[in-house]
């Protein structure tokens, strides 16, 4: 359960002073807190766990098991525990996180789900197809998408705006002659064709026949 901590000084009009509900003694001090609709030493306003002083932490404290507890330690005792997008192993409630979207990493999760590197501070991430991909790998994947949609267009234009191929000196051309007829496999095989690798590059090679 959830309260509100609220900090007031009491009032300067010889209003009769308050009790507080952590050691029963009289509040003469400036500044009192109220919690659960009672009135409390600043001092006396603690979480049950970890003893820090609920006035310092947050406004608000909560409440289980008879327990008065700060945030920290009522997700850590009572919280439920998220999963890891990476390894999809449970995350602590009170274990720090890293967070992309709504996806949820322990911290030595949070690296590149294609390279494996880690993050530094400063590096640019990018959540792709719900992995985490660092700069290197989302471009190149990115440009890997790209070729496979444009790459027949592009060659096929390039086909078309080939010269066509100079007459060899000494060739006498007439109908029915082609004289790169009997040369047609050996100029294919030493010809330089754009292909796509398995690397996701447009790559150029000379085969030979």
């Amino acid at each position: 359960m959830t309260m509100d901590v609220s900090k007031s000084e009491p009032s300067k009009n010889g209003a009769t002073q308050h009790e507080c509900a952590g050691c029963g003694k009289a509040i003469t001090e400036r500044y009192l807190l109220k919690a659960m609709d009672l009135f409390w030493h600043e001092d006396c306003l603690k979480c049950g766990c970890c003893d820090c002083r609920l006035g310092e932490v947050g406004s608000s404290l909560f409440t289980r098991a008879n327990l008065i507890l700060c945030k920290r330690d009522y997700l850590r005792l009572f919280g439920n525990p998220g999963h890891c997008a990476a390894c999809n192993k449970q995350i602590p409630p009170f274990e720090m996180v890293m967070k992309a979207r709504s996806n949820v990493y322990h911290l030595d999760c949070f690296a590149c789900q294609q390279c494996t590197h880690r993050f530094c501070v400063g590096d640019r991430f990018y959540l792709c197809e719900n992995k985490i991909l660092c700069e290197f790998d989302y471009e190149e994947r990115l440009a890997f998408a790209n070729m496979s949609v444009q790459t027949p267009a592009t060659l096929a234009y390039i086909k078309r705006q080939l010269p066509p191929a100079p007459t060899p000196p000494g060739q006498n051309m007439h109908p029915g002659h082609n004289p790169l007829q009997p040369h047609q496999a050996l100029g294919q095989s030493v010809g330089q064709h754009n292909h796509v690798s398995n690397s996701g590059k447009l790559t150029s090679e000379t085969s030979q026949g």
